[in-house]
């Protein structure tokens, strides 16, 4: 990685940005301003890191040197533990090196919806939210549920989730697709063995320093009662808003808030992620590729399998990546899932 990461060139390339900084008419125009200053900040977090790093290392070379020294069980120990802390963070500081692209920081948007099966690819839309946030409180991510639709037996209709961190969208964007589940249905007095998919995609949260302008002409807004399980009412009142942007046919929709008024901002955060992934789509030349995988929410169309019986494996169609631990994984264990294929994707 020392030849991708220049220390040298990026400490200049900070010095340059400081001394711009200096220059006296350096906020007439406040807007380049300010991409100086976080371009000049993105740097120094860079170089921050990786000297982070290199003291780290330094500190166990040292320990290491002590416990040879002394013949030490007890340090050597520590030293593995320290070894295996600082590949961890190698790792990491290399896999977020890989997500450069702007939006790649940015807080993610997650949506999730069951396909055909019922109640139980139902449950399978619920028990990927659970897998979801494990995996967010595992990093310290904060988790909120923008939008949940609880299915009429069990399990949810839909739900769209707000993770809240650094790198978030860079992490979950491989999560995007169709993730299918073959178990004993808990749901079938006959135990049969059931299969069922939910998709998932996943969205940059366009607030921030992504603009996304949105003409008030191109939306229909109904407002509508917020209805729960069952078809029994939240509340008496409008409160439901369902937004429609004409131009694209996105819709996006909340009922989670009693007050109109913040279902009406949840739900315009949600069209301005939408948005802003659907325009990018269209300039990458990849939306065409997107929307085969959403058009079909069944067999072959799946980016990872989930088995639980009549074997226990989760393994990944895209990188061939597998593991046998299925109650990590879906309690949140999907660091390893990730990083196999942000790494495979950016070797393309």
């Amino acid at each position: 990685m020392g030849g991708i990461f220049d220390l040298d060139t990026r400490r200049e390339k900070i010095a340059q940005l400081d001394k711009k900084m200096e220059g006296p008419e350096f906020w007439n125009d406040q807007e380049t301003a300010q991409k100086t200053i976080d371009a000049a900040n993105t740097e120094k977090r860079w170089v921050e890191g990786w000297e982070g790093l290199e003291e780290s290392l330094s500190d166990v070379e040292v320990l290491y040197e002590m416990a040879q020294e002394e013949n030490d069980g007890d340090t050597l120990d520590e030293v593995a533990r320290e070894v295996g802390g600082y590949e961890k963070a190698l790792s990491d500081f290399e896999l977020r090196h890989m997500l450069g692209k702007r939006e790649d920081r940015h807080d993610a948007i997650l949506t999730i919806h069951p396909g055909a099966g019922g109640t139980e690819a139902a449950d399978w839309a619920q028990m990927l939210m659970r897998m979801y946030t494990r995996w967010a409180e595992r990093r310290g991510f904060d988790m909120n549920a923008l939008e949940v639709l609880p299915a009429e037996t069990a399990g949810i209709k839909s739900a769209t989730l707000e993770v809240k961190g650094e790198y978030a969208f860079g992490y979950l964007k491989s999560e995007s697709g169709v993730h299918r589940l073959v178990r004993i249905s808990p749901f079938d007095s006959n135990n049969r063995r059931h299969t069922s998919f939910a998709s998932v995609f996943v969205y940059p949260d366009a607030e921030g320093d992504i603009e996304v302008e949105i003409d008030q002409s191109d939306l229909k807004i109904d407002t509508y009662r917020a209805g729960g399980a069952g078809g029994q009412h939240v509340n008496k009142t409008d409160s439901a808003v369902r937004i429609t942007h004409i131009p694209t046919g996105i819709v996006v929709q909340c009922q989670n808030e009693r007050s109109q008024l913040k279902n009406r901002n949840t739900a315009t955060k949600i069209l301005k992620a939408r948005l802003y992934q659907h325009f990018k789509d269209i300039e990458d030349e990849k939306k065409a590729e997107r929307e085969s995988v959403k058009k079909s929410i069944e067999w072959g169309s799946q980016i990872r399998n989930y088995v639980f019986q009549p074997y226990q494996m989760v393994k990944d169609a895209r990188t061939n990546f597998e593991s046998s631990d299925v109650q990590g994984v879906m309690d949140g264990d999907l660091d390893a899932f990730i990083q196999t294929f942000l790494r495979q994707a950016g070797q393309r």
